[in-house]
């Protein structure tokens, strides 16, 4: 096998631009997509059913593409950007169409559409970054790669406000279906995340199957190469898997009921076609936003904090004050003093979408690298699953519906996971990788 050559920053710079797209796209689903739901009439316990699109289509999808991406090369094309470009035309497509909906149902389908095609990009993008780079430059990669998640979401996040109080788009509609801005961010995210992939596809070019030849397996068929997988996990895959369990299923609780918690708890409004709703459901965006660029600067300090403290340090830390800021928001009636919560939360995502994965890149064959960042998808995808399946029971049974305490029930899962981090052996703290 080839030694992988350092790259410069401008070279990391395009390989992970692409995910500012795919996080354009994702950040107008979580902004968005409750407050949908209940434009065409969805109640409030519903609202986690109608969400399992997103851990199931990531379940399903990530493991399968990782799988055919490790397995493709096109002289041309690469092995993983042809699914770079084929999940962001389909993805774009369906932003497009998901604001037009005339029905809960037609919503619930295209979300399942748009989460599957998603995962088409994503899922050989965090691949790609551990096949580009040697081990000592990977947790730049991901740092870099978290700084352009973090500025997709600010983009999609501030868009809502800006149609609305510089632009001056009307708040309501009049036939009470879902508002003009919104049509209008969801198609401005579709060019956006075209546009995103499209520059990294074109600017970027992947190492020859011989860079990987070291690692290449005996030809078995696909599901078997996914059994052989599943059962030779690294280590680290299950050191983590208790501490993604209970960050992801705190949230995905926030994602479910932020933005109408905010509308409610902060705006005081419960009429999704009221004039404060849209203040609200826009205000809500700012904060999707606004913790996105406390991501995107505190991603940049992180790779010199995890070489002082360890990565699994600087991960308790930051899962920490991201549980404390969500249960703070109890306290909170004032849009801005919001915003004080929010800055923790982009101090937890911060991490959550760079460190874990550069704990486990080191430990997975190259040749493998796809299907392995699919099956470490499984301890997001399973506790989403089964707070989709049954928090809407939890909502009407022990919550009575209140979004605010679903929320603060987020904060208790990442407290837990940050408790959960300190239980790992090393956190992938090799000095060697560290840089």
């Amino acid at each position: 096998m080839k030694q992988k050559p350092q790259l410069s920053f401008w070279q990391i710079w395009n390989m992970t631009f692409g995910f500012l797209g795919i996080q354009f796209g994702w950040g107008l689903q979580m902004g968005n997509m409750s407050a949908i739901y209940e434009f065409l009439g969805a109640a409030p316990d519903e609202i986690p059913l109608l969400w399992l699109a997103a851990p199931m289509t990531g379940l399903i999808v990530q493991p399968i593409i990782g799988m055919l991406s490790d397995r493709t090369w096109h002289p041309t094309f690469g092995r993983r950007r042809p699914y770079f470009l084929i999940g962001a035309i389909l993805a774009s497509l369906t932003l497009v169409a998901m604001p037009h909906a005339s029905a809960i149902w037609m919503a619930a389908g295209m979300l399942w559409i748009l989460d599957a095609s998603i995962n088409i990009s994503m899922e050989p993008t965090r691949a790609f970054v551990a096949d580009m780079l040697p081990k000592e430059q990977l947790s730049k990669g991901y740092t870099m790669q978290s700084f352009f998640i973090g500025l997709g979401a600010v983009l999609a996040a501030f868009l809502p406000w800006l149609l609305l109080n510089v632009f001056g788009f009307d708040k309501t509609s009049t036939d009470g279906s879902i508002p003009g801005y919104v049509k209008i961010s969801f198609l401005v995210g579709a060019f956006s995340f075209f546009g995103a992939m499209l520059y990294t596809v074109l600017t970027t070019r992947e190492y020859p199957p011989e860079y990987f030849a070291e690692d290449a397996e005996e030809k078995i068929g696909y599901f078997a190469g996914l059994s052989h997988a599943f059962h030779n996990m690294p280590r680290s895959f299950v050191q983590l898997a208790p501490v993604q369990f209970f960050t992801w299923l705190g949230l995905f609780l926030m994602w479910f009921y932020l933005t109408v918690t905010v509308t409610e708890h902060v705006f005081g409004a419960t009429d999704p076609n009221s004039s404060k709703y849209a203040d609200g459901l826009a205000w809500a965006n700012i904060c999707f936003g606004f913790y996105s660029v406390v991501t995107f600067i505190f991603a940049l300090a992180m790779p010199a904090i995890a070489h002082k403290i360890g990565k699994k340090m600087l991960h308790f830390f930051c899962l920490a004050v991201g549980g404390a800021a969500l249960l703070s928001i109890y306290f909170i009636h004032d849009q801005y003093v919001l915003l004080l919560a929010m800055t923790g939360v982009g101090i937890a995502w911060a991490s959550i979408v760079s460190m874990p994965y550069a704990m486990i890149a080191q430990d997975i064959p190259p040749r493998q690298m796809g299907i392995f960042m699919g099956l470490f998808n499984m301890f997001i995808v399973i506790p989403e699953i089964i707070a989709a399946l049954g928090f809407g029971w939890v909502m009407r049974t022990l919550l009575d519906n209140n979004k605010l305490h679903a929320v603060m029930l987020g904060g208790g899962c990442l407290l837990l996971a940050a408790l959960l981090t300190l239980l790992l052996v090393s956190g992938g703290d090799d000095p060697d990788v560290q840089a």
